[in-house]
């Protein structure tokens, strides 16, 4: 699977911003209150997912939106699943061009 990126530089500051804000900040609300763990734990990983998106300057969400909702998903499913079958087929030493969903 080739990553291109899919924000612009302005967009991917912001998000570098935005993620870094959220995530100082609800580090040190953690830290005042850990008996709080699960709420701020999410909003954690939601920031630092954000600072990631900005480094990269990838976004899935907006790459699935600019190839269609319904077929962007589709689309990329398959290319997930052939890309699985194709490196643990390499892995066992058998050749199997059977798809992963071939029971359903």
């Amino acid at each position: 699977m080739h990553v291109k990126k899919n924000i612009g530089i302005i967009n991917a500051l912001i998000r570098i911003t935005a993620g870094l804000t959220l995530l100082s900040w609800y580090t040190a609300k953690l830290v005042r209150r850990p008996w709080r763990r699960r709420g701020y734990f999410f909003i954690i990983l939601l920031a630092a997912n954000q600072v990631a998106e900005g480094i990269v300057r990838y976004c899935p969400i907006t790459d699935l939106a600019k190839k269609g909702w319904a077929g962007g998903f589709d689309r990329k499913m398959k290319e997930w699943r052939e890309t699985i079958s194709r490196n643990f087929g390499k892995e066992r030493g058998g050749g199997r061009e059977e798809s992963a969903d071939e029971g359903i």
